[in-house]
Formats: structure tokens, C-alpha cells, sequence
């Protein structure tokens, strides 16, 4: 948790601005345009969206990740102790890199978990093991293992991440990030302003 403090300390900032009235947050301009969302709530038909807290809330972080990324493994449960605390609204992107041989199939697990209700446990369990099935030459069954230990049905399960529709899932949130320039993970957004890397990993 300590070593994300400036990130951390980011999302205090929001906070107040918000409290206050003020626009919170800006990105520091630089010579290449600010990536920037909207209506991250709005998904086209048939997309999930994977999203904490209300969606009125004051502040909106959005992030695009990587299940065998170590920063966004590592920035996961600041996160989620922050979301808590002040009741943001969270969003998940999935944006698997290419250089992560495993990345994709996790992704395609948290989605078949998705499926069942347990979109956040699988994310949770994925970012707590992500050591053990990182290194995998065979992370199928031990995403197989923690769908088990998660109580979903295992045939569904198995199914569902084979399924084209978790795929498009997947392959729309890359879109997603690609059409505003997401490069990286973890890519931040905060009300639709992005975070500068610097801010987020230590």
C-alpha cells in the first residue's frame, strides 16, 4: 500500500475536489494528447460491465488491466481498500498484453466466473495467485481450481471460456482501451481524465 501512495494520494485529492465542488482532477498536458473516456457506464448491447459501488458516485476510476500484469497485481488491493473506504465506483477493463502468455485465458476466466455471478472473486483470486499461475504451463487447470474453490459449476465454467462470447467480451474491452489509447497496463482513468503513469506505479 505504501508504495502507491502518490496514486493514492491522487484519488484524496479527487475526493476533496469533488466534496468541494471542483472539477478534481487534470491530467498534466503534455505534448501528446490526453486520452480521455465517457460514459463508462454505456455499454453496447450485450457488453458487461464490471463495476463497485453506485453509479452516482462522485468518483469514477476505470481501469484497464492485465490479470499477469505484476503493477496491476500490486496496485489491486489499494484499490479495493479505497473503494471501500470511500464508496468509489470502480470499473474493470480487461486488456490482456500480448507479451503475457497467460494473460488472455485469465481474462477469459474472470469472464466464464462473470457468468455465475463471481466476476470480483475470480478478479481477487487471479491478482492473489497471479505468482503461482503466471508461470503455469498449465494455468487452465488452475483456473479451473479456483473456480472449484470459488463453488461454480465447473462444466458451465469450462464451457464459458471457450465460449465466443466471452471472447467478444474480451476483445471488446481492448477495443475499448485501443480506441483511446491505451498502450499499458494499468492504465487509469479518473472521471474520465487519465492518470499519468508516474502517479500510479512506484
Amino acid at each position: 500500500m505504501r508504495r502507491y501512495l502518490p496514486f493514492i494520494i491522487v484519488i484524496g485529492v479527487a475526493l476533496l475536489a469533488v466534496g468541494s465542488g471542483i472539477f478534481f482532477y487534470r491530467a498534466k498536458r503534455s505534448a501528446n494528447p490526453t486520452p480521455k473516456i465517457s460514459k463508462a457506464d454505456t455499454a453496447p448491447s450485450g457488453e458487461s460491465i464490471h463495476a463497485l459501488g453506485p453509479k452516482d458516485a462522485p468518483v469514477t476510476l476505470e481501469e484497464f488491466g492485465d490479470f499477469q500484469c505484476p503493477p496491476c497485481g500490486k496496485l489491486s488491493e489499494p484499490i479495493n481498500q479505497l473503494q471501500k473506504k470511500y464508496n468509489l465506483r470502480v470499473i474493470f477493463r480487461q486488456f490482456p498484453l500480448p507479451m503475457h502468455a497467460n494473460a488472455k485465458e485469465a481474462a477469459f476466466a474472470s469472464e466464464a466466473a462473470a457468468r455465475q455471478g463471481r466476476f470480483w472473486q475470480m478478479h481477487d483470486v487471479l491478482y492473489r495467485e497471479q505468482a503461482v499461475w503466471s508461470k503455469s504451463t498449465d494455468a487452465r487447470a488452475l483456473f479451473n481450481a479456483y473456480a472449484g474453490m470459488l463453488q461454480l459449476d465447473l462444466n458451465r465454467f469450462r464451457k464459458d471460456m471457450d465460449s465466443a462470447e466471452v471472447q467478444r467480451q474480451v476483445e471488446t474491452d481492448q477495443q475499448r482501451g485501443a480506441d483511446i489509447g491505451v498502450k499499458t497496463t494499468p492504465t487509469i482513468f479518473l472521471n474520465d481524465e487519465v492518470v499519468p503513469p508516474k502517479q500510479i506505479n512506484p
